[in-house]
């Protein structure tokens, strides 16, 4: 009888340290699950932030460009970073090729010596994309100059933007310069 009782309680012991084990387990599988739910959680914020940031960026630079387009001068500064740089690269015959840096040279310097020189006939954005602070624009373009009053023929053009503050501090043109300086210079 005593080694039945005994028997008995090393069984209840089995059966509880057996118990104890399962739960443990199935603790371990849902912390092991909570953990994934909360990584995927944490990495599709971390994707909608940048998805945010991304279309911030694209309406802070339509903006910009639309402002340009009417000539909305208080609209351009106010959207204008003070440490915003406008690049140009190109032929350094041609007076607005840059960089520009500060708002104040670009409003004061560039916009009117690039005014003065370069009538935009054709701007034709044909595509579009931003990732968090950068945005970055495509399309055909046409231009007239001033000085020699010859049209350029229909040239691709790049774009690259970046915006810091809600604010634009770099805009980047990426343009076909020979095909502006052959028309600037009357070639």
């Amino acid at each position: 009888m005593k080694n039945q009782i005994n028997r008995l309680k090393m069984k209840n012991n089995l059966i509880a340290i057996f118990g104890i084990i399962l739960l443990l387990i199935s603790c371990t599988t849902k912390n092991e699950n909570s953990n994934e739910q909360a990584l995927k959680i944490i990495e599709k914020s971390e994707a909608d932030k940048l998805a945010i940031d991304s279309q911030k960026t694209l309406d802070i630079a339509n903006a910009f460009m639309g402002a340009m387009g009417k000539g909305d001068m208080e609209t351009m500064k106010n959207l204008m970073h003070e440490d915003m740089v406008w690049q140009n690269a190109g032929d350094r015959s041609l007076p607005w090729i840059g960089p520009w840096n500060g708002k104040k040279a670009i409003l004061e310097e560039f916009l009117p010596v690039f005014g003065k020189n370069f009538v935009t006939k054709k701007w034709e954005p044909t595509d579009a994309f931003a990732s968090g602070n950068t945005a970055a624009y495509f399309g055909q373009m046409v231009g007239l100059l001033s000085k020699s009053n010859q049209e350029t023929r229909e040239f691709t053009y790049a774009l690259r933007v970046k915006v810091e503050d809600n604010k634009i501090i770099l805009w980047n043109w990426f343009e076909d310069s020979y095909e502006v300086s052959k028309a600037f210079h009357n070639k």
